[in-house]
């Protein structure tokens, strides 16, 4: 399980050539249903990140976008937000970080909220 979940975070986030931080844990995970209003949202990378320049973002049901604010301590490779206000349906959670070979990298997380 944990290959094919690293071999799809691979697929979502680039081509080999650029993809140089890697999603290799997540939560929520791809496709996962989740419920209640709010939710704790945790991507660990496969390489250490530049948390300033990285932004996560949550695309809402009705294609409105809203920027999460990312924990500031936390480990060099994990990015740590909350989102609230959830209702049910069809969310995408947006990643782009910078990681510290320079390279920028992102990619999508699809996710549901049930009733």
């Amino acid at each position: 399980m944990q290959a094919s979940l690293a071999a799809g975070w691979f697929m979502l986030s680039g081509t080999a050539a650029d993809a140089h931080a890697i999603v290799i844990a997540a939560q929520p995970n791809v496709d996962a249903i989740v419920s209640g209003a709010s939710l704790p949202i945790e991507l660990r990378f496969n390489s250490r990140i530049d948390r300033e320049r990285s932004r996560l973002s949550l695309v809402r049901p009705d294609g409105s976008t809203a920027i999460l604010p990312l924990k500031s301590d936390v480990p060099p490779d994990v990015l740590i937000s909350r989102a609230s206000a959830l209702e049910a349906g069809a969310y995408r959670l947006h990643w782009q970080v910078l990681s510290v070979d320079g390279h920028i990298t992102r990619g999508d997380i699809p996710f549901s909220v049930g009733r």
